[in-house]
């Protein structure tokens, strides 16, 4: 990444009273991101949306000085950027008019494989919540190997999904309402390192030193929509933020579940309304969930693969099935058919040779250990 180009990115989020939508218009009235720091006030103020205040706010250009702050924060602590034009970018967010046109991560680059779904809910999860939560993930992990699951690391719903899809060997990224710099709740910090471990990240779209402020949990919930295929509802009362999730999900065109409770169950409230309403479909077990997706519910190789080889990463698996398939495959051909990065791929081969289940052969092929 170039330097001076991730300092604008970073600036233009940063400039009060721009957000995503008037970004969008700036940089497509003016073809790029320096551009918007380069440009004389008068043009500036042209722009629908931006007006007098907001061009001079730009044409100070103070923000360009946290923006150098914050460039440093990301190098230092290895901390990934994904500006919206860039493939990294989740495409799923992508098509959401709203979304963050920067994203910040922790852990995994990796948000554009593989099938997604947000799983929300009540801070206050009951015993049946729990239960159901669990029951459906792991039996979405047999089937859906490939599957991540998308929450936001807070008590309750959210750190019950992500525990359960560590447990059963899926990915699972957390959508937080703060800067990188911190872990909130702390109690999650054991979740959150677990789940780098298994491939997942961490994901804001806010700079370090963003406090975990209440209007930004409102704001992190539509990447948490954006970002994935449907969303689930565990539980929910008649109001939290999980409701805001479905209702951003429906605004995007994305599928939104609901588990059902009784009538006289608080935390079912929230869903028994969502589906009286129509604004969720009904489901009680995972098979419900991926009938209506029309998910493919064969067990595939890779489930297989995760039973024998539980401490893999993801991106080993890839490279571990595709060994599968030929007594031996050359380095160049096992970086294609895996989709993973050759510069990447060596230090994963290096990886797979120290573990014992590969063997590197002459030539730059590569073999599985029988």
């Amino acid at each position: 990444m170039n330097h001076n180009e991730l300092r604008y990115q970073i600036g233009l989020t940063l400039i009060n009273g721009i957000g995503p939508v008037n970004a969008r218009k700036l940089l497509s009235y003016l073809g790029g991101v320096e551009a918007v720091f380069t440009e004389k006030p008068e043009i500036l103020k042209k722009i629908p949306g931006i007006g007098e205040v907001l061009s001079q706010a730009i044409a100070t250009q103070q923000v360009l000085k946290r923006a150098d702050a914050e460039i440093e924060f990301v190098e230092r602590y290895h901390i990934k950027t994904h500006f919206f034009t860039e493939s990294s970018y989740p495409y799923r967010l992508k098509e959401c008019e709203d979304a963050p046109i920067l994203l910040y991560s922790k852990g995994t680059e990796d948000f554009n494989t593989g099938r997604y779904l947000a799983v929300v809910g009540t801070r206050k999860i009951t015993p049946y919540g729990k239960e159901l939560c669990q029951t459906i993930i792991k039996s979405l992990a047999q089937t859906q190997p490939d599957l991540t699951i998308v929450s936001g690391l807070a008590y309750g719903v959210d750190v019950t999904a992500h525990k359960n899809a560590i447990e059963n060997n899926l990915r699972t990224f957390s959508v937080v309402a703060h800067g990188l710099d911190r872990i909130y709740p702390s109690a999650n910090q054991g979740v959150a390192k677990k789940m780098f471990e298994m491939g997942g990240a961490i994901i804001t779209e806010y700079p370090s030193g963003t406090n975990p402020d209440g209007p930004n949990f409102v704001e992190r919930n539509r990447i948490v929509a954006g970002m994935c295929d449907a969303t689930l509802v565990i539980e929910s009362g008649l109001k939290g933020g999980s409701l805001i999730t479905a209702e951003l999900a429906n605004s995007y065109n994305r599928d939104v579940f609901a588990i059902p409770g009784r009538t006289s169950d608080t935390q079912s409230q929230g869903c028994n309304n969502l589906i009286y309403k129509n604004q969720a479909v009904l489901i009680q077990t995972a098979n419900d969930l991926e009938k209506f997706m029309n998910w493919d519910t064969q067990i595939t190789p890779r489930t297989v693969q995760q039973k024998l080889f539980t401490s893999l990463t993801p991106d080993e698996e890839k490279v571990i099935d595709v060994l599968r398939t030929e007594d031996s495959v050359y380095i160049n051909s096992l970086a294609l058919r895996s989709a993973v990065p050759l510069q990447k791929l060596l230090g994963l081969l290096i990886q797979l040779e120290f573990k014992g289940l590969i063997q590197a052969l002459p030539g730059s092929h590569y073999k599985i250990v029988s």
